[in-house]
């Protein structure tokens, strides 16, 4: 797979750290000492982290050079570390485990959220928030858009790791004082079908485009583009509203 893009991930960042935000809300410690920002990406969620709690040892941990290159250079002050999210393992007992937008992309979450919510102290916290639209028209298209790159394209993400809310509460309350799971659905207003191809190819599109050759890569994104024209219309004003559904859950460590 190429590199991730922090430029190309940015383009969005508003509306990308906005849940991050929400989640961040509703995390119950006043006071942490601790906090790994997993699945860090270039800084933007690690950022509020630091602004919650200014005096806590804050690292952040991603797979991505690229990623980590732009958090370094926006907050040098801060640990930031390259390594594997699924095999993640702190060196002490945590305060917050905070993972925005990463778990989508990792198995098996039977085994890695309670092996994740094992780190922390009794009183931490496990925050998660993943986007939850596997089945939504942008993710559709990508499996399903027809064409001679349907070969190779066939088993990219075939399967969503996201399980439902009442999964995830079942895995967590068995261990928790506390869990608090809900979804919200944003609805993005971007200017049209363009920048919403724009905006997944940030994330989602990466994996399609990277088994194309350059000139596949343009006509899979012409065809892409005009199914995303056809599934989400145009409004009264011109624009596009991009329906995109998120899964969060908050749980404290009994």
């Amino acid at each position: 797979m190429s590199t991730w893009d922090d430029e190309q991930y940015l383009k969005f960042a508003d509306e990308r750290t906005r849940p991050a935000r929400e989640l961040l809300a509703r995390v119950p410690v006043s006071d942490a000492q601790r906090v790994v920002d997993l699945g860090c990406g270039p800084g933007n969620s690690t950022a509020l982290l630091c602004e919650r709690w200014p005096s806590a040892r804050v690292i952040g941990v991603d797979s991505s050079p690229a990623m980590l290159q732009r958090a370094r250079a926006d907050l040098p002050q801060l640990d930031w570390r390259q390594g594997d999210v699924a095999s993640f393992v702190a060196d002490a007992p945590l305060d917050v485990l905070f993972g925005n937008a990463v778990l989508q992309w990792l198995p098996d979450h039977r085994q890695l959220v309670p092996r994740l919510f094992g780190q922390l102290r009794q009183g931490g916290v496990l925050a998660l928030q993943m986007p939850h639209n596997f089945a939504e028209p942008s993710h559709r298209c990508m499996r399903e858009l027809p064409g001679p790159w349907q070969a190779r394209t066939a088993g990219i993400r075939s399967v969503s790791p996201v399980e439902s809310a009442a999964f995830y509460y079942d895995l967590l309350a068995p261990e928790a004082a506390y869990v608090d799971v809900w979804q919200t659905r944003y609805e993005h207003v971007l200017a049209n079908a363009e920048a919403i191809v724009e905006w997944v190819k940030g994330t989602g599109l990466r994996p399609y485009l990277d088994v194309l050759e350059a000139r596949e890569r343009a006509e899979f994104l012409s065809a892409y583009t005009r199914a995303l024209d056809a599934a989400y219309p145009e409004r009264s004003d011109g624009k596009r509203l991009f329906s995109f559904p998120r899964l969060f859950i908050v749980a404290v460590r009994a």
